[in-house]
């Protein structure tokens, strides 16, 4: 049985094989820096462990080799009979705005169906799952609770439990490292498709490593599944020590910096600020029409907060909130990644908002934050004044609960 131990073990060998090369040549050539091998490509050195199963890919842009090669093409020029694609929010080749619904299609390059996955049920995904034998999730997350890959992979992995299929996860790395954890816990009466799960905003984990907690703690039933673990990963790099490639997770994702501050400025969606959709630096600038930006910039420096500072901005967005409007705020500039808290600055941005332009404010009306937060009390907490670090240190109990939980499921090591 092809079991995630067996793979771990494999690639732990592999490692350090790899690690006594250190920076002897590799094909000819001389590492400069330290280069992380992912799931995808270990199983392509062994696809005969897929030999004679019927593959189905839930896979986007995201899946690629090292070289460029996208892992749909990769797998069938290796040998590995995949018959189905399946695509998450988005779509397989991202081409879909947040929200809307990817449509179900033949790829004129394969001939293989490509078949929408988001906004479906486990139980809808079943039959979807018809002429499978073995689902492999290869997608890459960006480390916040409230993006929906990772509910396509835990509604995958239930509806696979039901089928009786197996269900793979290739590994890719976290690209906010695997060390920090940040933010409220989610609690379940808030669960929705962007938090499904009692897990913090910022989770420090792995999809392979998310994987193992959703079968282990969450789903009715536990799924077959393996974890095709990464060589070379350690908890503390960032995304640039891989030397991978950094292909857009979703349109609004387009860099490593966008993904840092996603998990503070992600919180933005809850309230009628701009986000910043519609320009070519979302999640990083922030604003409204009603915003004066050299206020707000000079509110937002005065805070003190660690690791960023603010330039004054002022942007059109050509979508989304306040479209073909000048709208006035700031740009996040992080000068030190390690320091950097993105929920605490997040959070200081929605509260410096309030209390600057407190009749201009608004929450949205559906109280999406509290989906976004987890709960409504980062919500009443603001409503109520109470100082953002107050907020923040409010959950030092259950991050501790969370770290303890997670280590249970951790497949790289957590220290040094």
């Amino acid at each position: 049985m092809w079991m995630w131990k067996r793979w771990l073990s494999m690639g732990l060998a592999f490692t350090l094989i790899f690690g006594l090369l250190g920076s002897q040549a590799v094909d000819g050539k001389k590492k400069s820096k330290k280069q992380v091998e992912t799931g995808l490509e270990f199983l392509l050195d062994h696809p005969e462990r897929l030999k004679g199963k019927k593959v189905g890919l839930i896979t986007n842009p995201t899946g690629v080799t090292s070289d460029h090669r996208h892992g749909l093409d990769a797998m069938l020029e290796a040998g590995i009979h995949v018959v189905k694609v399946y695509g998450p929010e988005h779509g397989v080749r991202g081409t879909e705005q947040a929200g809307d619904t990817p449509g179900s299609y033949e790829d004129p390059r394969t001939g293989l169906p490509f078949v929408n996955l988001y906004g479906k049920e486990p139980t809808e995904m079943i039959p979807l799952f018809d002429g499978v034998d073995v689902l492999i999730f290869d997608i890459q997350d960006v480390g916040t609770r409230f993006y929906t890959y990772i509910y396509t992979m835990a509604h995958a992995m239930e509806a696979a439990a039901r089928a009786d299929k197996t269900f793979i996860v290739l590994d890719r790395p976290n690209p906010l490292g695997g060390v920090k954890v940040e933010g409220p816990v989610l609690k379940p009466k808030y669960s929705s498709f962007v938090g499904l799960y009692p897990i913090p905003q910022r989770h420090g984990m792995t999809v392979g490593e998310l994987a193992r907690m959703f079968n282990g703690e969450f789903l009715p039933e536990p799924v077959d599944l393996q974890v095709v673990p990464m060589k070379g990963w350690k908890r503390w790099h960032r995304f640039e020590d891989t030397g991978l490639p950094w292909v857009l997770p979703s349109p609004n994702m387009p860099t490593t910096e966008t993904a840092l501050v996603y998990p503070g400025t992600g919180m933005i969606e809850g309230t009628n600020l701009s986000e910043g959709r519609g320009t070519t630096r979302p999640f990083e600038l922030v604003g409204a029409p009603y915003i004066k930006g050299w206020e707000l910039a000079e509110a937002m420096n005065q805070a003190g907060l660690p690791g960023v500072s603010f330039r004054e901005a002022y942007f059109t967005p050509t979508f989304s909130k306040y479209e073909g409007e000048t709208v006035g705020g700031v740009q996040l500039h992080v000068e030190d990644r390690k320091a950097f808290s993105p929920v605490l600055t997040g959070l200081t941005l929605i509260q410096e908002t309030k209390r600057l332009y407190p009749d201009q404010f608004q929450w949205r009306s559906d109280h999406w934050i509290d989906k976004l937060t987890g709960s409504d009390r980062v919500r009443k907490q603001i409503d109520a004044g109470v100082p953002v670090k107050r907020i923040v240190a409010s959950w030092k109990n259950e991050l501790k609960e969370f770290r303890q939980l997670r280590s249970r499921y951790l497949i790289y090591p957590p220290t040094r």
